[in-house]
């Protein structure tokens, strides 16, 4: 056969064998983003290129594995925190649970206000109030038993906008960039205002994070020993707030390390972000979520009762901070 006729064939051979390789190539390449819900922009990049340099034997930027330390609040950060923080809808819930055992809350505040569906007035209550129902609803009980009572609420609770598990609106690009971390030597940990016996019973589930691994708030707790067995009561006083200024305190006391990256999206999180970020070498980096997407989730910040996002967008502006916009940066915000 001449090489005029076999040219058409051969032609075709070598277009067929560069589209499969085309393909794989494509294929390999999306195989390798460990951020695939991110979209190509200014806050993928920084997060990657920080992780690079942090990784990258002979950086000078370089930090051993045991300093790799990552923290992330959670509401708001890894999961939804509107119309309401999680854990105040299962304390509201408590409330209604409870209520026929407690005849004087129809006339008692704030236990009135939820009662009635009064947000109004509850919100009026202040810290004050809200702290009163956290402490009345999640104590007198044994660290087991609220255990128990927190995956059982989770499991049947739905939020009001997405009628989906809570557990199931945690952010999908976030839940990546914790395993993206993981994978190249960092240890990452929960610091948020949240209870941390609230957190613990599904945060490793949900973000593979353990739970020696979460800071939160707490109440106090006592050994006791109950039909002969060894318990922790829970007791209806404050151990520890684990927000603002609290923050850099909990890491201390329980990680014992100055983070290298931190992720917030509110006020709450501001001193967390500059005891990590405002230390000098080696390389740190400091992430906001911004929430501004009203059609896939929420949009706030400024002007918001939970999860108010001002000082700290003023400072990452001075400091360098990354800010991820939801709207632009991000591909999808749940998990399909």
């Amino acid at each position: 056969m001449s090489f005029a006729r076999s040219a058409p064939r051969f032609i075709c051979l070598m277009i067929i064998a560069l589209g499969v390789a085309l393909v794989h190539a494509t294929s390999a390449f999306s195989q390798s983003d460990p951020l695939p819900s991110w979209n190509d922009t200014a806050s993928k990049v920084a997060i990657v290129s920080f992780v690079e340099k942090v990784t990258g034997q002979g950086s000078p930027d370089f930090v051993p594995e045991t300093e790799r330390i990552a923290v992330f609040d959670n509401d708001g950060t890894l999961w939804v925190e509107h119309p309401m923080y999680v854990q105040l809808a299962f304390a509201l819930d408590r409330v209604k649970t409870l209520a026929p055992q407690h005849p004087e809350w129809k006339e008692t505040q704030p236990f009135k206000a939820v009662l009635d569906g009064d947000m109004k007035t509850l919100a009026a209550s202040g810290e004050k109030g809200l702290v009163e129902l956290i402490m009345t609803t999640h104590a007198g009980m044994t660290s087991g038993d609220f255990q128990k009572v927190v995956t059982d609420w989770l499991a049947s609770a739905r939020d009001p906008k997405f009628k989906r598990p809570y557990t199931e609106l945690v952010y999908q690009p976030m839940v990546e960039l914790l395993a993206y971390l993981r994978a190249n030597g960092f240890k990452t940990f929960i610091v948020s205002g949240g209870g941390i016996e609230f957190m613990r019973p599904w945060a490793e589930k949900v973000y593979g994070i353990p739970p020696e691994q979460v800071i939160g708030s707490s109440i106090k707790t006592e050994f006791r020993m109950q039909d002969d067995t060894p318990t922790l009561y829970r007791l209806p006083e404050v151990n520890f707030i684990d927000d603002k200024a609290g923050k850099p305190v909990g890491i201390n006391q329980q990680i014992g390390r100055r983070p290298i990256a931190a992720f917030g999206n509110s006020d709450g999180d501001l001193q967390m972000l500059q005891w990590t970020t405002m230390a000098g070498a080696p390389a740190r980096l400091g992430v906001l979520i911004h929430h501004t997407d009203a059609e896939r989730e929420y949009a706030y910040d400024r002007d918001t009762e939970f999860g108010r996002l001002d000082k700290a967008l003023d400072a990452a502006a001075i400091t360098g901070w990354t800010v991820v916009d939801m709207k632009a940066d991000w591909k999808q915000v749940f998990k399909d």
